[in-house]
């Protein structure tokens, strides 16, 4: 009886494992599958699953309710018109739905790659916390009297009903209250909310609260495209604040013409860097930032500014790349059209804009972090030699395969820097539709 009892424990057991690996796999597999894609108008929907995930996603192309049928994928052509909407159903094996991926026809952008390095200047909107701290007193003691009030990560805007911007300006609050309570406007998860800190006099005689403030940021990283219009993307993710992690709110910033001066190659546990050189001069000017956001850097180019077209013209094998025009356009891929296999990236060591051979290991349509939908490998044996690799400086470094610009450098693997991670194109350009 009981060997029994245990035969039926090992059993139910055993179908409970069964169904959460089959649920596990069900939601992975549902995981990889994207929400939406894009369609050159006049092309054909494309498989969007290859080996070995084709063998049981079986997917079948629908059109909109309007017009009641189903379509071959072979026979159907994209079209931007009302009714030229269509759907993929993605089932595993032909029975169990996963998911349905909205298909939208699009014209397919020509940019002008990048590669040269960049200056980046950035103030941010309010005064960023980065932590709070102790103060001594003028009686010898120690203080900390923003604690458990200020936190990490707030934006002060304004002080005693003042909008303010600069740090200068909020030591310059606390100083003149004199040790009475002061208010201060901040920003906080996207609330407005006021708080009040009662300053400590110091040994010195200032008045202080303990804040640890920053409000702005400055680095180099690499310029990804510019388009016709003189739009342009750079890094492939946000600036953030080193010390908080929090992606930075943008008041200002501006681009400037910038030097390679030095390469510190990287090795398994130590990222490696490109030290540059930032002119900050009216005439090296090169444009304005308008936005930071997770996928990158976006702004516009000054009439006088860089322009891509012919600053970053490309060294080595690139001259063998057909698919680009004469003045160096690339037509952009859509993301489904990224393969595992060769590619190469552009970046500048500081002679000029190379074009590196790379491999692109693996590709996620559906990542949720999407700066890093793609792992790539450098390949090249001149880049390993002088960086070991992917390295800091590098960040918005242009992807190119199959003669057509697929993405941007983003992160490297700390523990192994001849691999990273890539930001597919086309979540870029979504940034400034």
């Amino acid at each position: 009886m009981r060997r029994l009892k245990y035969k039926i424990v090992v059993r139910v057991l055993f179908y409970i494992s069964l169904l959460g690996l089959a649920a596990g796999s069900y939601c992975y597999l549902k995981d990889q599958i994207p929400d939406h894609i894009l369609v050159e108008e006049g092309e054909t929907v494309p498989a969007l699953f290859h080996f070995p995930f084709n063998s049981i996603i079986e997917e079948t192309v629908e059109a909109d309710s309007s017009q009641q049928t189903n379509i071959p994928a072979e026979n159907l052509h994209m079209t931007k018109s009302e009714n030229g909407t269509y759907q993929i159903r993605c089932s595993l094996l032909g029975m169990i739905p996963l998911k349905t991926v909205e298909l939208q026809a699009s014209d397919r952008e020509i940019v002008y790659p990048g590669g040269v390095p960049v200056g980046i200047y950035i103030e941010t909107e309010g005064i960023l916390v980065i932590g709070t701290g102790r103060v001594k007193g003028a009686d010898g003691q120690n203080y900390e009297p923003a604690e458990h009030i200020i936190q990490s990560g707030d934006y002060i805007t304004g002080a005693e009903g003042k909008k303010i911007s600069k740090k200068e300006e909020l030591v310059e609050c606390i100083h003149a209250s004199q040790g009475k309570e002061v208010g201060l406007e901040v920003e906080r998860a996207g609330e407005n909310i006021t708080l009040y800190i009662k300053p400590v006099k110091t040994e010195d005689g200032e008045y202080k609260a303990g804040i640890w403030v920053r409000n702005d940021a400055q680095g180099v990283g690499t310029l990804t495209y510019e388009k016709e219009n003189g739009t342009f993307g750079a890094l492939g993710h946000g600036i953030s604040d080193v010390d908080t992690s929090t992606l930075l709110e943008l008041k200002e910033g501006k681009l400037f013409d910038a030097d390679i001066v030095s390469v510190t190659k990287g090795e398994k546990g130590i990222p490696g860097e490109l030290a540059g050189v930032i002119h900050y001069s009216n005439g090296s000017l090169l444009g304005s930032i308008q936005a930071n956001t997770p996928t990158g850097i976006f702004g516009v180019m000054l009439e006088n500014g860089m322009n891509s077209k012919k600053k970053a013209t490309l060294g080595g094998n690139a001259e063998q790349n057909s698919s680009s025009d004469k003045n160096g356009a690339y037509e952009i891929a859509y993301k489904q059209e990224v393969t595992e296999g060769p590619a190469t990236l552009l970046c500048s060591l500081g002679s000029g804009v190379r074009e590196y051979e790379i491999r692109i290991e693996s590709v996620e349509l559906n990542k949720k972090e999407v700066n890093k939908s793609m792992t790539i490998r450098v390949t090249d044996e001149e880049l390993l030699e002088k960086t070991g690799g992917i390295v800091q400086g590098m960040s918005g470094s242009p992807i190119l395969q199959n003669g057509r610009l697929v993405g941007a450098v983003t992160h490297v693997f700390v523990n192994d820097p001849t691999r990273g991670y890539g930001i597919f194109i086309e979540n870029m350009l979504e940034q400034q539709k």
